[in-house]
């Protein structure tokens, strides 16, 4: 599958929609690409937010791909990066972050756990 374009300045509102679309379709590490976009053109004081989402989203694609550890490493690391936000942009920080702890653990947990990319995607915002 093609990758994503690389340098995309997008609206935080931009971003999120297509993430979410991404997320949506399956496509989570085309999502992170999104959410990179967002971290290294962004203002430096959302940087880690942008950057912890890109974490959760690539969290996702190893666990999907089967690498549970590194799933679940990155999941948490991106939990803990965006923890320190108020929801910016209506952003679900503790919805996320929730998600993302109760993932890590199913992946450390029995090994018969797979991942769908799609059936597992979180929602980003609290507004439909």
């Amino acid at each position: 599958m093609e990758r994503q374009p690389e340098g995309v300045l997008r609206a935080p509102g931009q971003t999120l929609a297509e993430a979410q679309r991404l997320l949506d379709a399956g496509m989570p590490f085309h999502a992170h690409e999104v959410f990179e976009d967002a971290w290294k053109s962004g203002p430096a004081a959302e940087r880690e937010l942008w950057r912890g989402l890109a974490q959760l989203a690539v969290g996702l694609t190893h666990a999907a791909r089967g690498n549970r550890a590194g799933g679940a490493r990155l999941l948490l690391r991106g939990a803990h990066r965006i923890s320190g936000y108020p929801d910016p942009y209506a952003i679900d920080v503790a919805g996320l972050t929730a998600w993302a702890r109760e993932l890590a653990a199913r992946l450390e947990g029995p090994l018969d756990t797979e991942v769908d990319a799609g059936a597992e995607a979180p929602r980003l915002t609290s507004v439909p």
